[in-house]
């Protein structure tokens, strides 16, 4: 049977498969509803160093081929999370904490307060959240900054460090350097892309925050373009995160390079998409007589094995 291990920045992970931030709630939420065994970890919810509301609502729209959520990173904050959510979280999977700030110092204060917490195996620093006035995206499109929030985070942990990307950016590959440059161990690409909504039956915006960030399958070729280019200029393992709804999805973003990825707004109406992915992975890879996934992720790229023997 082929064999989906991963390794990624230092961790094993069973599958590739990474359940998304914003998507899992905080690693509690969908116990008995989902098979945790086809994952390989879950990205909690971001927390910030202070509880938040969330954006007013309504806060997700149906756009056909995507999703548009505005939630605006609600959470019961940080000092909350370590006291009240991680002591009850118990999953088969590795389990990344997602951290959001308004500051560097603000990063560095919640890098902090998870590291060295026995059930969190990562950080996953989200510098791109297209949903908040401060912070998220200020951070996550400029390479400066990246790097500082990196640094900062860096200092304050041994646990791998994860930044996720923002997508409609000049210049990604420089902020993925940049951050590689900050002590980045692996990069997720890319987070939602900003777009709106017009409810023509009201005659207003259909969220509240007027904008959002848009999910699902419609963002695809896009982020694996992203994904293609990012691999190509860091040396450290990317995550594809866009669109994945089937195995063919995610073998897609494996082929352009990418060594996991990540699967979110297809759980709101498929809790089953996990299991029927992995499967189809290892479908895939028995017929091809792949035994591991590093046997042909890049495949599709330039310079790989598989172009030098054909």
């Amino acid at each position: 049977m082929a064999n989906l291990e991963v390794e990624l920045a230092g961790l094993r992970l069973e599958t590739p498969l990474i359940g998304a931030s914003g998507t899992f709630g905080y690693g509690l939420e969908y116990g008995g509803l989902v098979d945790y065994r086809a994952y390989g970890a879950v990205v909690a919810k971001t927390v910030t160093l202070r509880p938040r509301a969330g954006n007013a609502p309504p806060r997700i729209a149906d756009v056909g081929d995507g999703i548009l959520n505005a939630i605006g990173l609600e959470n019961v904050g940080i000092e909350a999370f370590v006291r009240e959510k991680l002591p009850q979280i118990d999953l088969p999977c590795r389990l990344f904490a997602s951290i959001g700030g308004e500051t560097v110092d603000e990063y560095r204060q919640l890098a902090a307060a998870v590291s060295g917490k026995p059930r969190v195996d990562a950080i996953e620093v989200n510098v791109s959240c297209p949903n908040v006035g401060r912070g998220g995206m200020a951070f996550g499109r400029d390479p400066a900054a990246t790097r500082e929030v990196l640094r900062a985070v860096r200092a304050e942990t041994g646990l791998p460090v994860i930044p996720k990307l923002p997508p409609l950016i000049t210049g990604l590959g420089d902020v993925a350097e940049a951050a590689c440059e900050g002590g980045a161990d692996a990069l997720v690409v890319a987070n939602t892309y900003p777009g709106m909504v017009i409810d023509i039956a009201r005659e207003r915006p259909a969220l509240g925050n007027l904008s959002g960030g848009l999910s699902g399958r419609a963002i695809r070729p896009i982020s694996l373009l992203l994904v293609w280019q990012v691999v190509e200029a860091v040396n450290v393992p990317v995550i594809a995160s866009g669109g994945i709804e089937r195995a063919e999805d995610a073998l897609e973003y494996v082929l352009a390079g990418a060594s996991a990825f990540e699967i979110g707004s297809v759980i709101l109406r498929d809790l089953g998409a996990a299991t029927r992915i992995v499967a189809g992975i290892r479908t895939f890879m028995e017929a091809k007589g792949y035994a591991r996934i590093d046997d042909f992720r890049g495949g599709a790229r330039p310079g790989h094995k598989a172009h030098r023997e054909s």
